[in-house]
């Protein structure tokens, strides 16, 4: 509930926005093109169907929020849904409401509504979070302040375009789930490994295991004192930072790796530590 209640802040922070063209008001279907920073790739026909037959009897209730294009077209932002459903209901007008956004704000505008409708998967969803971090130079932490999500979330969600996409494809038919994904990251011959999840039907749990056990054949170094409870608390705490962590032994004794994908990850994880960077260290 809190969740969704931080989505529907930031989505009326966007709808709310005073820079209106025009006010609720309907367009021609013919005048309406999907929106380039639509964060869903995928639409379920069967779905669009349903919607369809609800718009013929009885209308749309919600607007589709557009912008214009420059060419005379409306790009939409959102709903892009409701509006292949109209297509295919055969309907000529449909209710828009027409506003003067920017990239950033349609993307952040797709993102929010479709995970408050709880619409996109986690590939898609990572997707978008990346596009921001990108295109838009926003921080994993103003991420997730937008997407009313954890900072741990959406790290750990972006750590999925790591996967290969053979890995990435199975992830996206639903044939794994994204606790699965994130299992097999880092890990060589991945895509070896999900087949053996998919032909086993193992859990999210027992899928770490595995990957665990793949991981501790190809060290050999270490092999004989590859330790599970360690390589369960570096995969927690993987979790909660959002980095590679590696934690290697030696008795009682031993060291805490944190690896760092780029200088934002570097300046986050020294932020949180409540540190300053060594001086010598990379620099912006």
């Amino acid at each position: 509930m809190t969740r969704k209640k931080s989505l529907a802040r930031g989505l009326d922070a966007l709808i709310g926005t005073p820079r209106t063209t025009s006010g609720p008001g309907t367009a021609a279907i013919a005048d309406l093109r999907p929106g380039r920073y639509q964060p869903r790739e995928r639409f379920d026909e069967r779905d669009i169907g349903r919607l369809a037959d609800s718009l013929k009897a009885n209308g749309m209730m919600q607007p589709i929020v557009a912008r214009p294009a420059g060419d005379g077209m409306l790009e939409i932002v959102a709903g892009e849904r409701r509006w292949r459903a109209a297509q295919k209901a055969m309907l000529h007008d449909v209710p828009v409401i027409v506003r003067d956004i920017t990239d950033r704000e349609a993307l952040e505008y797709g993102l929010v509504e479709n995970l408050q409708r709880e619409d996109l998967g986690p590939l898609e969803e990572a997707s978008g979070y990346e596009r921001l971090r990108g295109e838009f130079s926003l921080t994993q932490e103003e991420i997730a302040t937008l997407v009313g999500r954890s900072r741990a979330h959406v790290a750990n969600t972006l750590r999925l375009l790591q996967l290969p996409e053979t890995v990435r494809k199975l992830i996206e038919e639903g044939r794994l789930s994204a606790g699965h994904g994130r299992a097999l990251i880092g890990i060589d011959g991945a895509e070896g490994l999900a087949q053996q999840i998919l032909k086993r039907g193992l859990s999210v749990r027992q899928a770490e295991a595995l990957a665990r056990r793949g991981a501790s054949k190809r060290r050999k170094s270490t092999s004989k004192r590859d330790d599970p409870d360690i390589r369960d608390l570096e995969r927690r705490l993987s979790e909660a930072t959002g980095l590679k962590v590696a934690i290697r032994s030696k008795g009682e004794a031993g060291s805490l790796v944190l690896s760092y994908g780029s200088l934002e990850q570097l300046d986050d994880i020294v932020a949180r530590l409540g540190g300053r960077p060594a001086p010598g260290s990379p620099a912006r």
